[in-house]
């Protein structure tokens, strides 16, 4: 759907940023490739790939460089003086010096990840319900110097619920700016990687893991796996969503002692759309460098932990 003067005039009075640059950008009928030139002609460098993810809402400016060029924007695309910085709560002061960081992914691009995976899915012939029950689940997820998701890794205790189950679909989500084709999957432990999907645009990898033997209804199985990423931009939160109820779910999030968060939280979701409940702050432990979460009896829905990098 196209954008008039009116819509323009709406969403840069009501928000959010990442809608109202979009809409300019639409009414305008300007390629970032131009916008990125008419910005350089400023003195302001900015990556095309930094100005789509500002569009998207997969980042939002907020280092004083790149509040410059937001105000260089409303220029650029000939906008009232100030209406785009005043949408990130900036003003005319410029920043608080904030480090510039991913926001929470959109309703809308989650949706969309959501569609992918079940396009991969169905390409690996996944029937809707796998056959496995989750007894328990520990996750260990590794951040890096520079704030970036390094890699993650599973123990895995599942129950089959009906005979012939040979496999588990492992699920990868790399955080803005991943290339998943660079994303590696490790069997680690009573399993061996089979077929492995993936798509650019959303950063989703999907990995089959095969079990040696197929397993007869009540029997359990024990593996493990990993994704090593480390490909994306700042991390700030990971998620897990649970189609069904379950046994333990452990997530334990480790960071690098050269960047430190300095605020972890604990949240649940009931749906993807819902708003974020039950947060709780999590304290840094092992050395400082560790937090977790832990649920004994794991319901339909979304759990999580993010930090605040400054």
């Amino acid at each position: 759907m196209g954008h008039t003067e009116a819509d323009l005039a709406q969403v840069l009075h009501t928000g959010p940023f990442h809608l109202a640059l979009r809409a300019a950008l639409a009414v305008r009928g300007l390629p970032l490739q131009r916008v990125q030139h008419h910005l350089a002609h400023r003195g302001i460098k900015v990556g095309v790939t930094s100005l789509s993810y500002w569009q998207q809402g997969a980042r939002r400016p907020q280092r004083p460089e790149s509040l410059r060029a937001v105000r260089a924007l409303e220029e650029v695309l000939e906008l009232p003086g100030n209406s785009l910085t005043r949408l990130l709560g900036a003003g005319e002061g410029g920043g608080r010096g904030e480090v510039e960081r991913p926001a929470a992914r959109s309703y809308r691009s989650l949706m969309e990840m959501s569609a992918t995976v079940e396009r991969l899915l169905a390409d690996l012939e996944a029937p809707a319900d796998g056959g496995l029950h989750t007894v328990g689940h520990h996750e260990r997820v590794r951040i890096g110097a520079d704030r970036e998701l390094l890699g993650r890794e599973s123990q895995h205790a599942v129950r089959a619920h009906r005979d012939g189950v040979d496999r588990y679909l492992a699920i990868h989500h790399g955080d803005p700016g991943c290339d998943p084709a660079r994303v590696r999957v490790t069997a680690l432990e009573n399993c061996r990687t089979g077929r492995v999907r993936w798509h650019r645009e959303t950063g989703v990898v999907v990995a089959e893991l095969l079990f040696d033997a197929r397993l007869r209804a009540g029997e359990t199985h024990f593996f493990g796996y990993g994704f090593e990423d480390g490909t994306g931009g700042p991390s700030t939160e990971y998620v897990r969503g649970f189609t069904y109820a379950g046994g333990q779910y452990v997530l334990r999030v480790r960071f690098d002692e050269q960047a430190l968060p300095v605020r972890c939280r604990r949240f649940a979701q009931a749906t993807t759309g819902a708003p974020r409940g039950a947060r709780t702050d999590l304290t840094l432990g092992g050395r400082h460098r560790t937090v977790h979460l832990v649920e004994q009896g794991v319901r339909p829905g979304i759990l999580g932990i993010d930090w605040d990098w400054d």
